[in-house]
């Protein structure tokens, strides 16, 4: 179970805080079992802080606090602080990256399930797609994206495994494998009835709940040569 510790302080030498962690991160590394931080300032209180710091259960934060490095950084920590820190260890019962949210709806409802209905609740109004089979634009907006997933819809039975999805600010990463039974002509190619596949990778930007820019990038020569398209 994911476990944080909340650290809460007070200092007038946050360059010399922050310069710390830095040391305390180089000198420790390939050892520590810290998989995030997250340093918050209190915007009423220009000398209180309060640092976030993520493991991957209690057991790796203890192993954690074992080094001799973390001991160190802890005294250094203290004397910098205007009193004691205070300490508060959670353990995680719910993580919800909403972001994530948004973005699994277009792979699962809207390109998955057909299910058109969603895209004014997930899709910006001027959404923009960099897609590598479209050279026109013609992908953009609402509209567009419909046009482009009711194409794919029209010539496959298809569905989206998502293997891998990493969030960072406004965007969301996602790595997906791909298979559709050729049902409807594509790109010229009657339908064949056979199962095709592909890998590929997508980046959605999130705006205000929406994702309002994505990136596609996918193995279209080798969807193509799978269908007889070329050598």
């Amino acid at each position: 179970m994911t476990f944080v510790q909340v650290i809460d302080y007070e200092t007038t030498r946050f360059d010399e805080m922050n310069a710390l962690i830095d040391r305390w991160a180089e000198q420790a590394s390939g050892r520590r079992t810290v998989t995030h931080t997250m340093i918050g300032r209190d915007r009423d209180s220009k000398t209180h802080y309060v640092d976030l710091v993520e493991f991957p259960s209690y057991e790796e934060a203890m192993r954690n606090s074992h080094l001799p490095e973390t001991d160190r950084m802890f005294q250094e920590m203290v004397a910098l602080c205007e009193g004691m820190p205070k300490f508060m260890n959670l353990e995680v019962v719910r993580d919800e990256y909403l972001n994530k949210l948004v973005a699994n709806r277009l792979f699962e409802d809207i390109a998955g399930k057909g299910n058109f209905d969603v895209i004014e609740e997930c899709i910006a109004a001027n959404y923009v797609t960099h897609d590598i089979m479209d050279t026109t634009g013609e992908g953009n907006g609402r509209e567009g994206l419909r046009k482009t997933v009711g194409m794919w819809r029209d010539a496959f039975d298809m569905s989206f495994d998502m293997t891998r999805q990493i969030a960072e600010g406004d965007c969301v990463t996602t790595l997906w494998n791909w298979k559709g039974t050729h049902k409807g002509e594509f790109m010229g190619v009657a339908p064949t009835g056979k199962e095709f596949s592909m890998s590929g990778c997508t980046t959605c930007r999130i705006e205000n709940g929406q994702i309002a820019e994505d990136w596609w990038y996918y193995d279209a020569p080798g969807l193509m040569r799978q269908m007889g398209m070329m050598q």
